[in-house]
This record gives structure tokens, sequence and C-alpha cells, in this order.
């Protein structure tokens, strides 16, 4: 049983409807309306074959496939370009000193940046290889280019390999102590992703020395003294942080997506003990420090307040749970960001302003 289609009289008959002067038109619609009768017949068989997903027709049908991410793409994901906020330490060290205005220093900033970009990506890359497998059922790493098989780990660790010899070897250019600093670094995280990441205490130390080397990197590549209550400060930061990073991720781990090692060793009391103790660190040596400055004490005295709310509120945070991501935390949150840059205001006044 079949049908029949034929829509040339419709056409005609709406043309004949306006008048006697569209005769023209008439053949031009005639010609393309019409429908050869043969061709608009589908027969119970013709369907039945169409319907089948066996059948030949559907068979030689060519199938569709998602767009594939280029290349490129792939291999800057694959770097994690938004952790390279991270790497903007290298600017505290010629800021507290009040040189980073100059050209030659900006200069240098500008390239230990880079070299740490490169050194940071390096270490992401064999850490992700290692991790491709767990990070397959995590909700948020599971997207990463190695566990959603977008990147091989040959290709992975070869980009890795590259990176880090380039960074090695900018850094050389730029200052040999810095070329130092991006060597050590690389065989922290190296050493982290490694060993360091199960045992218990250490992976958080690990991971904090890491950010202490950046704020040093700027440090080296500069030829800028660093004083012991910088090193402080910076430590007990970044162990700040990356024990609130600890307590979100025992907050919100989940057995059935994989759970890291280390975090069965671990207690939100503890986490939380460990987080007052080095906000209690930084806050005192921030002060001894603000207070035994030879001049503009009005600046460093007023930046205490903001410095002391930024900490407050990133516990109050971490209390909600997150913190997993910091460099996306500070950025997120508008009250933390405007206290951080208050802080910085304050803190670059007692720097730059009278001199």
């Amino acid at each position: 049983m079949g049908f029949r289609l034929n829509v040339t009289d419709v056409g005609c008959a709406i043309l004949r409807s306006r008048g006697q002067g569209a005769g023209s038109a008439t053949t031009s619609l005639r010609r393309r309306c019409t429908i050869n009768s043969v061709e608009a017949i589908a027969s119970d068989e013709q369907a039945r074959a169409a319907a089948d997903p066996s059948s030949p027709q559907l068979r030689s049908l060519p199938s569709v496939r998602p767009r594939a991410t280029p290349r490129a793409i792939v291999l800057l994901r694959a770097c994690r370009p938004r952790q390279w906020s991270k790497n903007l330490l290298v600017l505290a060290a010629p800021c507290a000193a009040g040189v980073i205005d100059r050209f030659d220093i900006a200069a240098r900033l500008a390239g230990a940046f880079a070299v740490m970009c490169l050194a940071s990506s390096a270490t992401y890359l064999v850490n992700d290889v290692r991790d491709r497998d767990e990070d397959r059922s995590h909700p948020r790493k599971r997207s990463r280019p190695l566990a959603a098989g977008e990147l091989s780990p040959a290709a992975a660790l070869r980009l890795a390999l590259a990176l880090a010899i380039v960074g090695v070897l900018g850094a050389v250019a730029i200052a040999p102590p810095l070329a130092a600093v991006v060597c050590c670094y690389l065989l922290l995280t190296m050493s982290y992703s490694l060993w360091w990441r199960h045992v218990v205490v250490l992976d958080i130390l690990a991971i904090a020395a890491g950010f202490v080397l950046r704020a040093i990197a700027g440090g080296a590549a500069t030829d800028i003294y660093l004083s012991r209550w910088f090193v402080i400060v910076s430590g007990c930061c970044a162990v700040f942080v990356v024990a609130a990073k600890r307590h979100a991720e025992l907050c919100e781990q989940d057995p059935s997506s994989g759970v890291r090692a280390t975090l069965k060793h671990y207690s939100v009391g503890g986490l939380r003990l460990t987080l007052g103790s080095a906000a209690a660190l930084a806050l005192i040596a921030y002060i001894s420090w603000a207070f035994t400055r030879p001049s503009h004490l009005y600046w460093y005295g007023l930046s205490i307040i903001p410095f002391v709310l930024s900490l407050g509120r990133y516990a109050m945070l971490i209390g909600s749970g997150a913190g997993q991501a910091p460099e996306e935390l500070i950025m997120r949150d508008r009250t933390l960001l405007v206290l951080s840059l208050l802080w910085a205001a304050l803190f670059l006044g007692g720097v730059y302003v009278g001199r």
C-alpha cells in the first residue's frame, strides 16, 4: 500500500485566482513544484527496510561522529592554565622591596613567571598521568585530557619533559639562582607526585614548600634579599591554604568516586587545628614584621586589619566546604577579593608612598 503526492494543481489554482497576468509565473511554478509521482511512492517494504537498523540502506550511511577537539587545545588544557595564577607569587618579594616599577626588574619577573608556569605545567602532566585512573571516577577531574582519553600518557610525558627542559634553560638565561630554584621546585613536585603525596603531614608540607619556592623564585630572579619574616609568613599562609584544601576534600569525599589515600588518616578536628595554628603563626609573624618597619608604620599597621579579616573570611568559607581550588575561591568570593585588594593597596602604600 502506498501514497501519492502531487502539488501541481494546487499551485496552479492559486496562481489562477490572482489573475491572468501571472501566466509566466504559473509555468515557472509548475516546473518547480511538480513532483514525480513515481518518486513520491513509498511502499511498505521500503518503510520497513528504512526502520530496520540492519538494512543495507542504513549501513551504507556514513556514521556521525562528534568533532574532535584541536590538538593544541587539548595540550593547553592538560597544562592547567587556570592554575598558573599561583605563580604570581613571584611578584611578592619585588613588590615588598619596592623595585617592581623598574623596567629591568619587571622584565626579569615576566620571565620568571613564564619559567614557573612551564615548570608547574610539567609537574601537573606527570601528576595527571599517575592519577588518570582515579580521575576518571572523580566528578570534576574526569574532564581532564588524560582522564578523558584525549591525550595519551606517552605524549603527556614527552610534553612534560620538554616543558621542564625549556623552563630550566630559560631560568639559566634569566639568572642562575633562579635556575637552582626551578630545579628544586621540579625535584620537590615530582617527588611529591611519586612519594610524598602518600605520607601524612609531609604531603601538606611538600605542597606548601612549592608555594614558598614560587615566592623565592621572584627574589632569585631579581637578586632581592628575602627576610626571615617574609619566608615565615609565606610558609604559614601556604600551610593554611593547603590544609584548607585537604579539609575541603575530606568534607566532600565520596567513596564511590575514589578517595585520596592520605585522607583516610586525617580528621576534620586535626585539620582545623592545623588551620588555626598556621593562621595564628602567620598573623604573629606579620604583625611582628609590620611594627618593626623603620618607616611608614601607619600604612603597614593598617594593612594588618584586612590581613586578619582575609584569614577569617577564608576560614569561614572553609567551614562551608570550600577551599579545594584556592585560586578560584579568591576570585569568586567578592568579600575575600575586596579584602585582598584592600590589603594589597595598604601594603603597597607603605612601600611606595613617600619614597
